[in-house]
Order: structure tokens, then sequence, then C-alpha cells
């Protein structure tokens, strides 16, 4: 875990026009130079927004973390348009597409420096692109937050069955209020993370005691209506639980918040070959342990009887490829279970 003393930032070679303790709507840009063959002086263009109006909590938003993940850059560029500072006591920082040259590119990796994102924090300030992005969100924008959001969704290789999640922390009243956030935000389930890898995003906030939220919201580079629908509804009940929005009443889900984990490689099944996948489950089915996860044919070989890798654990299907070939090593599905606690 990653619950430890605080950092001290260091310069950033990222600036911005935002005045960010000003009162109003600005909508800008961060500004990342970067020399570039083709661009001996390119300064890279991130959209940033800031809404406030006076004294009072503050919420970040970021999507677009993964280029190839949609649903939450749509929900955050609405948020912009149509969030105003009377509407609001507090502040607002919305960062909608956070690796903007992987935005840009449709991809989930930067075609700067095939950086991925959610896995370069907290950054440094004197790296890649991928890396002063990073650095300047976990030690220039986290820092302003009471509380932080990062949107995912499967991109073009996964399909998710839509859910907000979180984090456990080794700090009880700091998983306590993230517990609160996504139970304000409102998804039909919810997987909580025992553990993870220490680069992510949530955990740039983990680390200053802010509480924070991920979740996947659609997936196969596409926008899920439903996901989308969430999005649109959670961040506005986020805002309206700390306080920030005004005359919003949080709309709960049609059931209960499902709370559920996800554990270690036993709720993966990863292709054992090349091949052409064939699924033997959708998103959302139970399955037993040893139950069929699909097929792999091999058309390079048409008399080759197919691979059937099956699934090591019971569990809810809540992950699966979403592209037909499949290369050794791919993910091919995975489980969440219950939150046991």
């Amino acid at each position: 875990m990653t619950d430890g003393s605080r950092p001290t930032a260091r310069p950033t070679r990222i600036s911005t026009d935002i005045d960010f303790d000003r009162d109003g709507k600005q909508v800008s840009n961060l500004f990342m130079p970067w020399s570039m063959n083709d661009s001996a002086y390119k300064v890279v263009h991130i959209p940033i927004a800031c809404i406030k109006n006076g004294p009072g909590p503050t919420m970040l938003f970021t999507a677009g973390t993964h280029g190839d993940e949609y649903e939450g850059q749509i929900g955050l560029l609405n948020l912009i348009r149509e969030l105003e500072p009377e509407h609001i006591k507090g502040r607002v920082i919305v960062l909608p597409a956070a690796n903007f040259p992987a935005a840009m590119a449709a991809q989930r990796l930067s075609p700067y420096d095939g950086g991925n994102l959610n896995r370069a924090f907290p950054g440094d300030p004197d790296g890649g692109p991928t890396a002063q992005i990073s650095y300047y969100i976990a030690n220039h924008l986290i820092p302003l937050a009471s509380a932080y959001h990062d949107l995912h969704a499967g991109g073009r290789s996964l399909d998710y069955l839509t859910y907000c999640g979180m984090h456990l922390t080794q700090n009880e009243e700091l998983n306590q209020k993230q517990f609160a956030l996504v139970k304000a935000f409102g998804p039909p389930f919810s997987i909580i993370g025992k553990s993870s890898d220490d680069r992510l995003a949530q955990r740039g906030a983990h680390v200053r005691g802010i509480p924070a939220m991920g979740g996947e919201f659609g997936g196969r580079a596409a926008v899920s209506k439903v996901g989308l629908a969430l999005v649109e509804r959670g961040l506005r009940n986020t805002l309206a639980h700390l306080g920030i929005l005004k005359n919003w009443t949080i709309q709960p889900p049609e059931k209960p918040t499902r709370f559920m984990q996800l554990g270690g490689r036993d709720y993966f099944v990863y292709a054992p070959a090349d091949g052409l996948f064939q699924p033997a489950v959708e998103l959302g089915d139970w399955v037993e342990k040893g139950q069929l996860a699909g097929r792999l044919h091999f058309v390079e070989d048409p008399m080759r009887p197919p691979l059937e890798p099956r699934f090591a654990r019971a569990g809810l299907v809540v992950c699966k490829r979403a592209q037909g070939r499949a290369e050794r090593g791919d993910c091919l599905a995975h489980l969440a279970t219950d939150f046991e606690g």
C-alpha cells in the first residue's frame, strides 16, 4: 500500500492559464512542451476546465487516461458545457482527456512515448509526455481535490459489465469515505480492489489522504448507452454528495449496489496460445469452477482441435475479450465475487 508520507511537488514543465482560485467558469488547456521530429517547438494542448463558486469542496474528474475509453470523456465534456458557477458551491476541476495524445489517436497508450498513463503515477516532471502528465495530475491537481474520480472503460480489447469501484487502503477512515462516494455515485454493482498496482491514478490520491474512485463503464472502443447514462447520473450524484451541486437529489440505483471484489490470478482466464477466440459466456453470467470460458480455434491448421480454457474458480463474469483474435497471454475473461470485507 502507498499510504505513506505525502510527497512534495517539484517544478513542472506543464503550465496553464487557468486560475484555480478564481470564481467563474474557465475552459482552457494545460500546455506541455514536447519537441518532435516534425514539430521542433510543439506545445501539446490538453483541455481542462475549472468551475468555481466561492469556498467549498473540490471535485476532480479525469477521463481519457486511456485514449480508447469513451463514456467518461463524453460524460465530462457534457458536464463542462452544462455546469455553471451558479449551480455549485465549491469547485469542480475536469480533465476530459488526460492522456490527450492517446485520446486523439484513439488508442490506449500515448503515440508519443508508448506510455500507459494509468501505470505511470506518480510520474516525473522531467520524463516523457506520459510521465509529465501523471506528475502534473498527481502533484498539481490532486492536491487541490477533496475527492477524485478517474473514469475508465475496457477500450478496444475488452468489454466490461458497467461498474464504479475503488481500492482499499490501510486508512480505514479513507476507505469509509470511498465507500460513501461509490454508494452516492449509484452503480448497480461495485468492485472493491484489495490490492493494486501502486502506479494507478487512484493511488496518487491515496498517498495524500484523498478518497478516490475508478470504474469501467463500457468497452470495445465503443460508447455504451447504459454506461454513459450511469456516468452522467453518477457525476452529478457525486457532486451532490459532496455538497457541491445545488438543487440535485441523489438518484440511487434501482437495487442497492452489490459490492464485489477482484482477487488474484485465479479470477482471470488467459489465452494459452494464439488463436481465434469463441467465448462461451456472456457478461453477467455466473460460472462455476471448471466451466468452459471459450474455445481457441486455429485457422492455420484446420484439423487441429480447439483449445478449451476454463475458469479456475466460481464467480461473476465482469469482463471478456472484445476482439476475436487472441495471442498467448491475452486476458479472455475475468471474474468478481461478493465482497467479504
